[in-house]
């Protein structure tokens, strides 16, 4: 078979579901830039011709180190799933003479050049500015409305957002945003291709206000969704929309859901946005995932677009629910092989499925007041979901059982995260009752933690409320 490289940095679908689907078309290579999931590797590493680990270095550097690797395996494409190696990859296809994101991947990663990008195209941003010194901070005050995001500009997964309402608050905000992503950068979740930018670019940004309602069919729904798609050759091709549960403050998610419950012609509306968004960047070869925000009176604003699939699993998602391996079919295009397209982007799909991040806050968007051991296997899911749905651990993005389930931190965002559940179910709207029953009783359905030594007169501990079960009498998920 045809080889490619496959660079592995953090982030991404889990290497259990992404190799057999690189491996259906190509031999692969792997170059580890991180600690590879050993919890895993009997279902990913039989389909690995080779696999060798080297650190990320960053820059010139890095690109060098991915085209050495590529050469020496004869690599006929360079492929990554992972938001913090897209740049390094595309450097190093263009050096290769290969398939890539292009020249003007940067775009698709710095937040700020794409909102320049955006602006001058006219596609709809919100107010924004960028920081580099605290002068640029009093400059946003007089130029913004506040309140207004603190934005890492290279960040991922909501790390390093926070809200603020004045200039002292975002001096504070400023510092506690570069903490955050130093130690992100330290634990890997960080750009490679340019690691000083990486922890001290940022941006202010205007908070627009999102109507759900106005859009979705059904109550629940986030106020904004992401269009999954891939640029091949320089023609954008949109596959899906995928819809959220609404965010924890500031803007942390915490499920991805497919399909996304709206009106087919809503739909193709949000469609076309995203088409105007993708253009703007010049992106050659890559996968995109597109983030739009929904408003009253059918206004729309691009929150951000990548040079990659949607996170953890999105890609699982889509194939579940809509029959696309869009894993495969970006294989194929790297190759120059012939991919199958959708004549318009999908709108309708069957049943539904979701990736359900566990973070230690109630539906309402309040900090747990204890932190339970996490443990799937202790959790009674089918007490939990309809009769029909399927809730799975994906091994590769969840703590250890018996780790204690970290407090949540705003700035943190995902880095919060105790573990990721992979939901299926008849129907979008049974999925998202399941989602929502399932983060009202985890706290009590989790091992308690250690007991402290209680006062007298305190009060004894909570007891879960009897509306949070589903329908006990059938099975429902499995585990």
């Amino acid at each position: 078979m045809t080889p490619i490289l496959f660079v592995y940095a953090k982030g991404g679908p889990p290497l259990e579901y992404a190799v057999p689907r690189i491996v259906a078309h190509a031999e692969v290579h792997v170059l580890a830039l991180a600690p590879l999931p050993r919890t895993t590797e009997s279902a990913w590493l039989p389909g690995c011709a080779s696999v060798t680990t080297a650190p990320p270095g960053e820059g010139a550097e890095l690109v060098d180190l991915i085209c050495s690797h590529a050469r020496r395996v004869g690599a006929e494409a360079v492929l990554t799933l992972s938001e913090y190696a897209v740049v390094a990859v595309a450097h190093a296809s263009l050096r290769l003479g290969l398939r890539g994101a292009g020249e003007r991947v940067a775009g698709a990663r710095d937040k700020r050049l794409m909102r320049r990008i955006w602006r001058a195209a006219g596609v709809p941003v919100p107010g924004f500015a960028e920081i580099h010194d605290p002068e640029d901070i009093a400059d946003a005050f007089q130029t913004l409305r506040p309140p207004l995001l603190l934005k890492a500009a290279w960040s991922a997964g909501s790390t390093a957002h926070l809200s603020v309402w004045n200039e002292q608050q975002a001096e504070a905000a400023w510092k506690t945003g570069r903490s955050v992503m130093e130690a992100s950068s330290a634990q890997g979740y960080a750009e490679l291709h340019a690691a000083d930018q990486g922890v001290s670019d940022f941006l202010l940004e205007e908070i627009v206000t999102g109507q759900a309602p106005c859009w979705f069919d059904g109550d629940g729904w986030g106020d904004y969704v992401s269009v999954e798609g891939i640029v091949a050759d320089g023609h954008y091709h949109p596959l899906c929309i995928t819809g959220r549960m609404p965010t924890i403050a500031p803007f942390t998610e915490r499920a991805s859901l497919a399909p996304a419950a709206l009106p087919n012609a809503l739909q193709h509306r949000i469609e076309e946005v995203s088409r105007a968004a993708v253009d703007a960047l010049g992106l050659d070869t890559c996968a995109t995932h597109t983030e739009i925000k929904l408003g009253a009176d059918g206004a729309m604003w691009l929150i951000e677009a990548a040079a990659r699939f949607g996170g953890v699993m999105t890609t699982r998602q889509v194939e579940t629910v809509f029959g696309l391996d869009m894993i495969g079919m970006l294989v194929r295009q790297l190759l120059g092989r012939e991919v199958a397209y959708p004549e318009r982007m999908l709108t309708e799909g069957k049943g539904a499925a979701g990736s359900l991040v566990i973070l230690a806050v109630d539906p309402e968007g309040r900090p747990w007041t204890e932190h339970p051991a996490w443990d799937f296997d202790a959790v009674d899911w089918p007490a939990l979901v309809a009769p029909e749905t399927r809730v799975e651990l994906v091994r590769e993005h969840s703590l250890a059982p018996g780790s204690p389930v970290p407090p949540y931190e705003e700035a943190g965002g995902a880095n919060s995260m105790a573990a990721l559940c992979f939901l299926t179910a008849e129907s979008a709207p049974a999925l998202l009752a399941d989602c929502g029953r399932i983060l009202a009783a985890l706290p009590y359905a989790l091992p308690a933690p250690p007991a402290a030594p209680q006062a007298a007169g305190a009060p004894a501990a909570p007891t879960p409320p009897s509306t949070l079960s589903a329908d006990r009498s059938t099975p429902g998920s499995t585990a």
